[in-house]
C-alpha cells in the first residue's frame, strides 16, 4: 500500500532547517519521495492519505546507548542479573516495545547477558513481535571482575582480548563494546582505566580487522586518552572522575585531543536526570532517599557542565540515554535532548543528535536516521513544533517502523 503523510512541517534529520508543507510518500516499507506542494499523480494514485494538521513529521528517534536487559525502574545491576536468562529475554522484549511506543524506532544495546539480546533481535527479525530495531554488541568486554562482569564478557591480555573479539563476532555482534574503566558495578574503579594502552589498542585493531566498530566506556581522563590513541569509533560517557567520591576534574588537554580525533561521545545525561526525576516524584522521602537525591542533583549539574565543556572544546556529541540503568526509561530520549540543550546545544542540534547523526555514528545511516527516498520508513509525527519545544517529542501522533504503523504511547498527563 502507498501512503502519503502530510503535516505542517518536516524535520529530515540531517540538521537542515524544517520544511513547511512537505509530504512524505511511503511504499513497501520504504520512503519513495518527499514533495513540497503538489504530489505527482504517480505517487498520489491509490495512496492512503494521513494528515496531521499542526504536526511535525520527522525520522524515528535513535537511542545509541541502552541496556535492554535492565528494566529502568531503579533495580540495580546486581539484582537484575540474578534473574534467569529467560526473564532477561522477556524483559528485553518489553523494554524494546516500550522504546518503540515512545517514538524510538532504533536502539543500540551496549551490553547484555550472554546471548539474550541476540535472541530477541532474531525473534523480532522473524516477525514474532514488535519492538525497536536493535543494533547489539552482546556481552561488553571487561577485565576479570570489571564493570558488568556478570554479563559474561571477561577477558584479559592482548591475546585473550583478540580471541574475545573474534568470539563476539562469531556470536553475532554488530559492534564491539569495551569497558575502558570501572563503572557502577560493585568493587570496580570508575576513576581508573581498566585495560592497559596496549590492550585497548589490540581491541580496536581486532575489531576493525573484522569490520566492526568499537565503542569504549570511559569515566576517567586516562581511559579517554587510551581510547583516542587506539583510534576507537565512539566513547561512552567521557567522564573525568578523579576519585571514589564522584568528583570530576575536566582535563582540557585530553578534551582537545578528543575533539581533534573526531571520535563522537555519548553523554548519557539522562541517567542522572531520570534519577532526580524519580526521587522528586515521591510524595515523601526517607533520609536515605533525600541523601540519594542530593547526590544525583549534584551529579546532574556536574555532568551537564562537563558536557558543556566538551562541546565548547569541539567534541562531537550524540544522543544516548543509558536506558535501563537505574531509573533511566526507554522512552527517555526527549529528556536526553533537553539536557543536551542545557549543555549548550540548540534544539535542532539535539534532534539531529538523536536521528541522522546518531545513525551515522553507529553505521546505519544507509538504512534509517533521515527522511530521504530509498531509506526505511522509520517515521514519527508529533503535535506542534519540537524545534520550539522539545516536549512535543512526547506528544506522538504516529509511530511508523519500516512502513508499519505501530502503537504509540499517549501524551503525558497535563
Amino acid at each position: 500500500m502507498k501512503t502519503l503523510l502530510k503535516a505542517d512541517r518536516l524535520i529530515d534529520g540531517s540538521g537542515a532547517e524544517p520544511l513547511t508543507g512537505a509530504t512524505v510518500a511511503v511504499e513497501n516499507g520504504k520512503i519513495t519521495g518527499i514533495y513540497r506542494g503538489e504530489v505527482p499523480d504517480s505517487a498520489a494514485a491509490g495512496a492512503k492519505i494521513m494528515e496531521f494538521p499542526g504536526g511535525t513529521i520527522m525520522p524515528g528517534m535513535i537511542d545509541t546507548h541502552v541496556h535492554l536487559n535492565l528494566p529502568g525502574d531503579g533495580t540495580v545491576l546486581e539484582d537484575a542479573v540474578r534473574e534467569p536468562e529467560g526473564v532477561l529475554v522477556a524483559t528485553s522484549a518489553f523494554t524494546a516495545a516500550r522504546a518503540l511506543a515512545g517514538g524510538v524506532t532504533t536502539v543500540r544495546d551496549l551490553g547484555a547477558m550472554r546471548g539474550t539480546v541476540f535472541n530477541l533481535k532474531r525473534a523480532l527479525a522473524l516477525g514474532h513481535g514488535t519492538g525497536a530495531r536493535i543494533v547489539a554488541c552482546g556481552q561488553p568486554i571487561t577485565i576479570t571482575g570489571g564493570h558488568t562482569w556478570y554479563f559474561g564478557g571477561e577477558a584479559d591480555g592482548v591475546d585473550g582480548l583478540r580471541q574475545k573479539v573474534r568470539g563476539m563476532v562469531k556470536q553475532g555482534a554488530d559492534f564491539i563494546k569495551v569497558m575502558g574503566s570501572g563503572g557502577g558495578t560493585v568493587n570496580t574503579l570508575s576513576w581508573r582505566p581498566s585495560y592497559r594502552r596496549e590492550e585497548i589498542a589490540a581491541l580496536a585493531d581486532e575489531a576493525h580487522a573484522l569490520d566492526r566498530k568499537i565503542a569504549i566506556h570511559c569515566l576517567c581522563a586516562d581511559s579517554i586518552e587510551y581510547a583516542v590513541d587506539a583510534g576507537v569509533d565512539q566513547i561512552e560517557h567521557a567522564g573525568f572522575l578523579i576519585d571514589s567520591k564522584g568528583n570530576q576534574q575536566f582535563d582540557p588537554r585530553v578534551a582537545e585531543k578528543l575533539a581533534k580525533s573526531g571520535i563522537p561521545v555519548t553523554g548519557t545525561l539522562a541517567v542522572a536526570g531520570a534519577a532526580v526525576k524519580a526521587m522528586l516524584a515521591k510524595e515523601s522521602r526517607t533520609a536515605a532517599e533525600e541523601a540519594f537525591l542530593g547526590r544525583w542533583q549534584a551529579m546532574l549539574e556536574d555532568n551537564v557542565e562537563q558536557f558543556r565543556k566538551l562541546r565548547d572544546a569541539g567534541v562531537s556529541l550524540v544522543a544516548g540515554t543509558d536506558a535501563g540503568w537505574r531509573f533511566t526509561p526507554f522512552d527517555g530520549l526527549p529528556m536526553e535532548m533537553e539536557l543536551m540543550v542545557r549543555g549548550g546545544m540548540s534544539t535542532l542540534e539535539a534532534i539531529t543528535a538523536g536521528t541522522g547523526f546518531a545513525a551515522r555514528v553507529i553505521g546505519i545511516d544507509d538504512k534509517v536516521g533521515t527522511l530521504q527516498a530509498g531509506l526505511e520508513a522509520d517515521i514519527i509525527v508529533v503535535s506542534g513544533n519540537p524545534v520550539e519545544d522539545l516536549d512535543r517529542l512526547r506528544h506522538l501522533q504516529l509511530v511508523m517502523q519500516a512502513g508499519h504503523v505501530r502503537p504509540h504511547a499517549p501524551p503525558p498527563a497535563a
